[in-house]
């Protein structure tokens, strides 16, 4: 496989894999490590990629098994809380305040959901990937996959509710 064929293959998911890197470790630079640890080792293996039936989700399940090794690691405890996301210039300042504090508070629900239900999210809701897709990833079947989004879309509606109607009666 030459350069231009690797970057052929990987490009159209590099994004994916940095969104997915970024939900479980949260800090935009070690986001962009993992990512770049992942396409390293796919370059070094680019004799075996043709072998892989769907490189991007290999990519995929490579990146959340590297993000989970960095997270048990000892290097965890350095990880920065970083959300400099989701800025929209073409809303007055009201609006955009009140959408970052919707982003935020969505954000901080995922963070908490159980592992399973927050990658879940990540890759169906964020990433689009479908539920036979998700399935394959995590080893799980497709209606554990839909009754684990299920689960945690209902966990996230009951905690913006509570948030957004306390104290009204």
């Amino acid at each position: 496989m030459t350069q231009l064929e690797f970057l052929q293959t990987v490009m159209p998911f590099k994004d994916k894999v940095f969104r997915l890197a970024k939900r479980l470790l949260v800090s935009k630079e070690e986001a962009e490590d993992a990512t770049q640890e992942v396409l390293l080792k796919l370059w070094k293996n680019k004799k075996k990629m043709q072998e892989y039936r769907n490189v991007e989700a290999f990519s995929m399940t490579m990146t959340k098994n590297f993000c989970f090794d960095k997270l048990k690691s000892k290097h965890a405890q350095n990880l920065k809380l970083i959300h400099s996301n989701y800025k929209d210039n073409n809303v007055s300042l009201q609006k955009q305040l009140e959408l970052e504090d919707s982003v935020g508070w969505v954000a901080k629900i995922i963070e908490d959901l159980p592992e399973k239900q927050k990658l879940v999210i990540q890759l169906r809701d964020i990433e689009q990937y479908t539920f036979e897709e998700i399935g394959k990833m995590l080893d799980m079947n497709e209606t554990a996959v839909r009754v684990t989004l299920s689960r945690a879309r209902k966990t996230i509606r009951q905690e913006l509710t509570n948030t957004h109607n306390y104290g009204i009666k």
